[in-house]
């Protein structure tokens, strides 16, 4: 892939997966548990990862999670979405040459895993209350259905997209 067609893909990955995350933000939370959400937009990041590296994921994502608090954030939205993004980006980097393609669902709960826990040690960072971590079971469990969801679309994702990036 050439320097250019590749600087266009990760260009137009970024813009996908702000626009599923502005979207998803006018999605009411599946649970009342704060910081439950689908997270669609890690769909884009581990789609990158998978096809393009772990560089370039990184990339979308902290492109992502910076345009998104210009358009509707704030410093506290900056700091859970970076800190979650980071760790679960992390842990998808190291796992994802590890596991066959058609496993990929198994890398994105782990991610999801390592999302909700950068943004709980973040949470329990700014109010300083440890006691937050009586929220880990019911993180735990949303990210295992969650992360399911978005690798099984991410692999479908990036069984389409093989095609365009030759």
């Amino acid at each position: 892939m050439s320097k250019t067609k590749k600087l266009v893909f990760l260009a137009l990955l970024t813009a996908i997966s702000l626009g599923i995350w502005v979207i998803e933000a006018q999605i009411p939370a599946p649970v009342p548990v704060p910081g439950v959400k689908l997270g669609l937009a890690s769909v884009v990041t581990l789609t990158a990862m998978t096809l393009l590296g772990r560089k370039e994921a990184l990339a979308v994502l902290v492109m992502r999670v910076f345009l998104a608090t210009l358009f509707a954030g704030s410093f506290s939205a900056i700091l859970f979405s970076l800190t979650g993004g980071l760790l679960s980006w992390a842990v998808m980097a190291l796992l994802v040459e590890l596991f066959e393609e058609k496993l990929l669902w198994v890398v994105s709960v782990f991610g999801a895993i390592g999302h909700n826990a950068g943004q709980l040690l973040a949470a329990m960072a700014v109010t300083k209350t440890p006691a937050l971590i009586a929220y880990a079971p019911a993180l735990l469990c949303a990210a295992i259905l969650t992360g399911a969801f978005t690798g099984v679309a991410a692999l479908y994702l990036t069984r389409a997209l093989k095609r365009f990036i030759k």
